[in-house]
């Protein structure tokens, strides 16, 4: 099975594809959510298989809803498998979240209570994902805004025992470890002391808002921007700790233009170089 490289890559956005093919090569693999790809064909298939010929593809779901109690939609997860076996990307990623509630989808990605029960939800939905599709999924960390009282698991415990129980792999979204560090006004850098970062197999940089609140500070998870200091900062430490991996812009609102894009990924390139130099010299 492929591997992301260890180097950087853009979210596909369909206004930059001329410019892309003018410049191939220019980042190392495309991340696209499944959901717009779930067609049988038209523009968008014929673009990403284009894609596919000289870039690794990451396909990144936001509609599993693997944290739902009520189960998995089984057509959502057939077409995800019919998607999976049609470009054989290099990575499929879903969110630790829910998103739906009976026969109803909620446009957004809602946080869980980590506790013993969701645990075992959870659990049970990734190894049914990872059996139909045949492969091993990333789980991303969320950016959350509120926290649960019946929550008895820290979030980085409960990523751990989701590896452990069932071997998938971690999604570590940088800028959701940042947004929740600042809205629930805990330590990031404790935060990613704990976190399993062995099972990380790709990395997610994004922009934020800010809102000013009478409490403090209240960040939005808005990939409507550049990368933020902190965030950039918070990279270079984990790269210190894992040496090169495979990281995404994420950039879905408020889209610039392709060489805005590529300025965010020339900067991740920098650090992932200089930190896979750091590496070889300590080896």
């Amino acid at each position: 099975m492929p591997h992301l490289p260890r180097s950087t890559g853009l979210g596909f956005k369909p206004e930059h594809f001329s410019d892309i093919m003018a410049r191939q090569g220019a980042v190392a693999f495309f991340e696209v959510h499944a959901e717009n790809y779930m067609g049988d064909g038209g523009a968008p298939h014929a673009m990403l298989a284009a894609l596919r010929e000289n870039h690794a593809l990451s396909i990144h779901g936001v509609g599993l809803s693997i944290g739902s109690a009520g189960g998995l939609d089984p057509e959502h997860l057939a077409r995800l498998r019919r998607l999976i076996a049609r470009y054989e990307p290099a990575s499929f990623s879903e969110h630790l979240a829910w998103s739906s509630h009976g026969a109803a989808w909620l446009n957004d990605l809602l946080p869980l209570p980590y506790t013993d029960e969701t645990l075992t939800t959870i659990c049970a939905h990734i190894d049914q994902v990872q059996n139909a599709l045949g492969r091993r999924m990333l789980l991303e960390n969320p950016a959350t805004y509120v926290s649960f009282d019946s929550s008895t698991w820290a979030e980085t415990d409960f990523l751990t025992e989701l590896v452990r129980r069932t071997g998938c792999g971690l999604l570590l979204d940088i800028n959701n470890v940042f947004i929740s560090a600042t809205n629930h006004r805990f330590d990031p850098l404790a935060y990613l002391a704990a976190f399993p970062l062995e099972a990380v197999g790709e990395i997610h940089l994004a922009g934020h808002d800010t809102e000013e609140l009478p409490s403090g500070p209240l960040l939005i998870d808005t990939h409507g921007a550049p990368v933020a200091d902190p965030v950039w900062t918070l990279y270079a430490q984990v790269l210190a700790r894992t040496g090169p991996l495979p990281t995404l812009i994420e950039w879905d609102t408020d889209v610039p233009d392709f060489p805005t894009l590529l300025a965010e990924a020339a900067r991740a390139a920098r650090l992932l170089g200089s930190d896979a130099k750091n590496h070889s010299h300590a080896a």
